[in-house]
């Protein structure tokens, strides 16, 4: 099921009009509004409960003038797009004079990305359309309420915000997210200081693979970086108490659990043979996909679901440390943070 021309121009109108909308990208469901209006963006912060200082991505079409969201497009910023977009990569760019700062939370710089599903390109080019000036630009965070976990169907998001659905709020829908996880996060507004592509968020598109169409090495975060979505500590998070263990560990961790409590917990696995997992009546086993790309796509509705199990604990597995895996455990770690 995907939203019909006659709702993504309805949409588009509410937009226009200063209101709310969710719409599917490649990576999750954002929470959309007009990036322009001060007014309007304030109205996600309201929705989610987000701090005003926490910045939201600025979500463009193809064929959008960057110049017109930045005061300044460096070459290397044109050799990603050109690698990756559309794509799930966001530039993080000094924003231009007239673009408010509240898409930034306070900052001068702004997170500019390009989705690659056709819903948002549809919405963006009708949003686009309306605008004066041509340029339409939907500041969208995740349509989920702050630090809790991202939504990747339309369902989710109805669940997440039911008085904003019982207000009217148009959902467009897309479908699964294919992605699952969020956009790789880069920011190049330092360049011109001397300070290299710093990666601020990991995704699906890895620093090695920017590293290698820029030729240059990509940096981790300094303590003068940008502020970004989804880099505080605690982030993700399901309700349930969320326990990442070593693969080694998870059977026997489980097993003394259960023996200690009568508890129900589940245990989540990519790499415990099912024959090699240990049977209790209290201990339910699920395994996630072995590959990352199928994994990241089952991540946040598998802990969407498993958080309406009624369980104890969640006990996860680890998954490796290594870079195509990064962003996955990037969210892993911030989801547990809370616990």
């Amino acid at each position: 099921m995907t939203a019909t021309e006659q709702e993504i121009s309805h949409a588009a109108r509410v937009l226009l009009d200063g209101g709310l909308v969710a719409f599917p990208t490649e990576t999750v469901y954002g929470l959309g509004a007009d990036a322009e209006s001060r007014e309007a963006v304030e109205r996600i912060y309201q929705a989610k409960g987000r701090p005003s200082n926490h910045p939201v991505i600025v979500h463009i079409a193809p064929e959008a003038d960057l110049t017109y969201w930045a005061a300044s497009v460096p070459d290397e910023a044109r050799a990603l797009v050109d690698a990756f977009w559309p794509g799930p990569l966001t530039l993080i760019l000094k924003r231009a004079a007239h673009i408010s700062d509240v898409v930034s939370g306070g900052q001068d710089s702004v997170g500019l990305r390009c989705p690659s599903h056709p819903v948002a390109q549809r919405l963006i080019r009708a949003f686009a359309a309306g605008k004066p000036s041509g340029q339409g630009g939907i500041a969208g965070p995740s349509a989920n309420k702050f630090g809790q976990v991202s939504p990747t169907q339309a369902s989710h998001v109805r669940d997440e915000f039911p008085e904003l659905v019982a207000a009217g709020m148009p959902i467009l829908e897309g479908g699964s997210s294919e992605v699952g996880i969020e956009s790789t996060i880069i920011d190049l507004s330092r360049l011109s200081q001397g300070v290299g592509p710093v990666l601020l968020r990991p995704g699906h598109i890895t620093a090695q693979q920017i590293s290698q169409i820029l030729e240059i090495p990509v940096h981790q975060p300094d303590a003068q970086a940008p502020r970004v979505s989804g880099a505080l500590k605690s982030h993700y998070a399901p309700s349930t108490p969320i326990k990442l263990i070593k693969a080694l560990s998870l059977s026997e961790e489980a097993t003394q659990q259960a023996q200690q409590s009568t508890a129900r917990l589940v245990c989540v696995t990519h790499s415990i043979d099912h024959a090699l997992q240990p049977r209790h009546a209290q201990i339910d086993w699920v395994t996630m996909p072995a590959q990352p790309a199928a994994y990241s796509y089952a991540l946040y509705a598998t802990l969407r679901a498993l958080d309406q199990g009624n369980y104890a604990c969640m006990l996860w597995e680890e998954v490796p440390d290594t870079s195509e895996w990064l962003g996955i455990r990037d969210r892993l770690g911030r989801a547990a943070a809370a616990f």
